[in-house]
């Protein structure tokens, strides 16, 4: 891009902070949302640094002149101390390092207060990725691309937001407590567009224009079902109800969400559009040997489930092997929490294996989430005994053996916005059964055997129909089907769509 184009450009700001999670979900979208938009054409886009907890070092100043007077060695110093402290699990041994990180936050969330109540911009600082490669690229991007993208991500300019994501979300419902929730307005004046994951808390100044990455309206619509219930479902509705106040745009990422935010508030409707997940690449339909399944249910377990599992009682029974050395299983790739349904999934698994496929295996993919105790006491007699596998940081070349060997791939959540699993388990080739959901319904069109998520009896049902030996054209329709619907997600399909909701927002600032 020359000088020229450059500063005709559209000016983007991304937050990067669920970047620093987990393999699939928003970190995976971000991720790959970053780079898409890098490869467009009349479109600068830099990442926001940010910490959900842990207070930052300043980076650099944005300030040309000011960064001239830094010899280079204070500069090294500067970027490293937020390195950092991004680093997940950073001295968190260290007893006294908390307190004084907690001491910190508490002091610089009462300063932003304090200038929020004053119209006081917060500064981001600079942040040059040029030394710091291989941490931008392993801790922010490595999990979801493929490292012909390393120059691409590392290349890119970033900002830095000293204050924790956190704490700005307390900041907010402190102060609502008066009357009105202050937010700290950041300093975007070098952008056009701040893209923000999902509801910010913070703000922004009159020449950039906020785009929330809508996900879901799940802490709203089902907080019985999320974490921390009262904190999370306050800070989701108080940040979002900021945002749309403020003439946000809402990026929704289905039909069904975006229904969702508008029968919340409706007064956002000319300001939302639906622009689907991007679902990476990486998962493909090649050919990979089923023998290879065994060997990533035994290195990819679970230890800590494992280790409880052993616990209750040494493991009774082996893995069942078929003649060509196959493993016959269901599997559920997601969190282990309580809205995604894994009883429902456990009772069907075992109701199937009382009418005589013994062999049958249930193959579970997740962190443990919230609430998973009472779920893990329903697993862990399973796990001992060989028939259920709990797995975690499975890589994406993993990831494409398991789905495409599978009997199925289930989804019985009872509330999603997207449904990642259901799209990669169809670009692999795979067979996919999911709850009746609007949602899942928009995104996996006719490409899946649908079931009632509150009827054991229905999924039942709907597995058998799929596994059964007389299935066979039934599940050739379905992959078929699958690999059309799944298209729909490509970077090629959602990109153009991403260029045009852009250049309106732009043209509307």
């Amino acid at each position: 891009m020359s000088a020229e184009d450059d500063a005709m450009a559209l000016r983007i700001l991304l937050e990067m902070r669920p970047a620093l999670d987990g393999h699939g979900g928003i970190p995976q979208e971000t991720r790959l949302l970053f780079r898409e938009l890098s490869s467009l054409q009349g479109v600068r886009v830099e990442g926001l640094l940010q910490s959900s907890s842990r207070m930052l070092a300043r980076g650099l100043p944005a300030d040309e002149s000011k960064l001239k007077r830094l010899s280079l060695d204070r500069r090294i110093d500067r970027l490293a101390r937020v390195v950092v402290a991004l680093e997940r699990g950073a001295e968190r041994s260290n007893r006294l390092m908390r307190l004084w990180q907690a001491a910190c936050t508490l002091s610089a969330t009462g300063s932003m207060l304090v200038e929020a109540a004053m119209g006081r911009r917060q500064a981001l600082g600079r942040f040059e990725a040029g030394s710091f490669r291989d941490f931008v690229w392993r801790a922010l991007f490595a999990r979801t691309l493929e490292p012909t993208h390393l120059d691409t991500v590392t290349d890119a300019g970033y900002r830095v937001a000293r204050l924790p994501w956190s704490a700005q979300h307390f900041a907010g419902l402190l102060t609502r407590r008066l009357g009105h929730a202050l937010y700290p307005m950041l300093d975007t004046t070098e952008y056009d567009i701040l893209i923000a994951e999902t509801p910010y808390p913070g703000r922004v100044p009159a020449g950039t224009r906020m785009v929330v990455r809508y996900h879901d309206a799940i802490p709203l619509l089902m907080p019985h079902t999320i974490s921390n219930k009262a904190h999370h479902q306050a800070s989701h509705y108080e940040a979002l109800r900021r945002n749309v106040r403020d003439g946000a745009w809402f990026a929704c990422v289905s039909e069904a969400t975006r229904r969702d935010l508008l029968s919340i508030f409706p007064q956002a409707a000319s300001r939302a559009v639906t622009i689907p997940n991007i679902v990476s690449e990486a998962y493909r339909d090649e050919p990979s040997s089923p023998e290879r399944v065994a060997a990533i249910l035994h290195t990819r377990s679970n230890d800590r489930v494992v280790r409880r599992a052993r616990a209750l009682a040494p493991r009774s029974a082996s893995l069942t092997v078929g003649t060509a050395g196959s493993v016959d299983y269901l599997l559920m790739v997601s969190t282990i929490e309580p809205r995604k349904n894994h009883l429902s999934l456990l009772a069907a698994w075992e109701q199937l294996r009382a009418e005589g496929r013994t062999g049958l295996q249930l193959v579970l993919v997740g962190m443990l989430g919230w609430q998973s105790k009472g779920i893990l006491r329903k697993l862990l007699p399973w796990v001992a005994r060989g028939g259920v596998h709990v797995l975690d940081e499975v890589p994406t070349s993993e990831m494409r053996t398991l789905y495409r060997h599978a009997l199925v791939t289930v989804c019985p959540s009872f509330g999603e916005g997207f449904g990642f699993s259901g799209v990669e388990a169809m670009r692999c080739g795979g067979i996919v059964a999911a709850s009746d959901l609007p949602v899942h319904r928009e995104v996996y069109a006719d490409a899946a055997e649908y079931f009632d998520p509150y009827a054991v009896a229905d999924l039942v049902q709907s597995v058998r129909r799929l596994i059964d030996p007389d299935s066979t054209a039934r599940r050739e329709a379905l992959a078929r089907r699958g690999a059309a619907v799944a298209s729909r997600y490509e970077a090629a399909a959602v990109l153009p769509q991403w260029q045009r909701f852009l250049q309106q927002v732009g043209r509307a600032a």
